[in-house]
């Protein structure tokens, strides 16, 4: 793990299935940048750590055990987890702000994320769109507006 005094005071941590495939997915759709010796492989090879960076963010991911399902895998056999996704909103997730809002939007869509719903302006001075990554969990990504 970074020295703390390189991370953000606040990092979230959220799980995966497939760490590796994760960090691939988060760069290239979210514009994440894996970091430098952050990066820990168990002996068989599943990457169970790693620490990525956006702008002055930080996210740890992590694989906690074989066992694990990512929200949208466990929806698909838990009918409270099923209700629990169907609104569009991120109940639970986490919120980025970016420097260009629409043209994130578009990384994120070509790259196939599930968007839950397109950049508009909100009540709250912030132009937001909200998104689900591979796994399911949900991101509300969102630029200030002057």
């Amino acid at each position: 793990m970074a020295d703390s005094s390189e991370l953000p005071t606040i990092v979230p941590m959220l799980s995966y299935e497939d760490v590796a495939r994760a960090i691939e997915w988060l760069t290239r759709a979210f514009g994440f940048r894996e970091i430098e010796n952050e990066r820990y492989t168990e002996p068989g090879g599943k990457v169970s750590h790693a620490e990525m960076r956006l702008g002055g963010g930080a996210i740890m991911l992590g694989s906690p055990s074989p066992h694990y399902e990512g929200p949208r895998r466990h929806a698909e056999s838990c009918e409270a987890a099923r209700r629990w996704r169907e609104p569009g909103y991120v109940v639970d997730g986490v919120h980025v702000l970016v420097e260009d809002v629409d043209a994130h939007f578009r990384r994120a869509k070509e790259a196939g994320a599930t968007i839950l719903s397109e950049p508009e302006d909100q009540p709250y001075q912030e132009r937001v769109y909200r998104v689900e990554d591979l796994d399911g969990h949900r991101w509300m990504f969102g630029q200030p507006i002057p």
